[in-house]
């Protein structure tokens, strides 16, 4: 068993068959989306419980009925009570979407550019001649034990841990989406528009995203790869691939 296997083993961060929860969380921001989640798919039960007994009594109650359907009390309850619901909703909500809106100084920077149908990635901080390279899907026929099926790529984006991360987003000719879940990372590639992500990753691995904008006949073969490393493996791996470019 290969390392990404065993990563894979302990988290999920990548798709399976037949799921219904979402991928591990690997970034402070997905924690936050998941945890959002669940609160609001607890209200929502709770609502639906709370309607479907009104619905069954008064079906089977028809004197109940009457007290559903007419008089202030009823018309001030049902009114009041979503109100108060939508706030307790919106307040948690508008502090996501601030946080990830917020631009904190990021230590690496990267940019990603969509094409039909692959990514091409830039490091540009750290050297006069930034470092370029395409990222395309790996084919079945290639893959090894343990790698997944249309989620392979040759070249990952390789990011250290602990490291605040910005991800420039464009696209070269139609409009892709770059998108990894356990990263809560999600942005259009729009032609001649530049749109940033940033995250900051809590733990090593390997993440797993597609491009989430249908561009073409070849749009569910674009997958993206992130891979966490220490800072030092970070280091060894932008110098070998500097080396390999001169």
């Amino acid at each position: 068993m290969n390392k990404t296997t065993f990563l894979y083993t302990i988290y999920q961060d990548g798709v399976e068959h037949w799921q219904l929860s979402f991928q591990d969380s690997a970034s402070p921001i997905s924690e936050q989306l998941v945890f959002f989640h669940d609160y609001i798919m607890f209200i929502l039960t709770v609502i639906l419980v709370v309607v479907s007994w009104l619905i069954l009594k008064s079906l089977i109650n028809r004197h109940y009925y009457k007290f559903l359907v007419e008089g202030t009390v009823i018309e001030i309850v049902w009114t009041t009570i979503p109100a108060v619901i939508l706030i307790f909703i919106a307040f948690p909500s508008l502090q996501i979407l601030y946080t990830m809106d917020e631009v904190i100084d990021p230590a690496l920077t990267i940019k990603a550019v969509g094409h039909q149908w692959y990514w091409s990635y830039e490091y540009s901080d750290y050297e006069a001649e930034p470092l370029e390279f395409d990222s395309y899907m790996v084919p079945t026929s290639d893959l090894n034990d343990g790698d997944l099926r249309l989620l392979e790529v040759d070249n990952r984006i390789v990011v250290p841990i602990h490291t605040h991360v910005r991800v420039m987003v464009t696209g070269a000719d139609v409009i892709h989406s770059f998108t990894v879940p356990s990263l809560g990372v999600k942005a259009d590639a729009v032609p001649g528009r530049l749109n940033q992500v940033s995250f900051f990753l809590k733990r090593p691995g390997v993440f797993y995203g597609q491009c989430s904008e249908i561009c073409g006949s070849e749009h569910s073969f674009m997958p993206i790869v992130v891979e966490g490393v220490s800072l030092d493996k970070f280091v060894h791996w932008i110098s070998s691939k500097l080396e390999e470019n001169e």
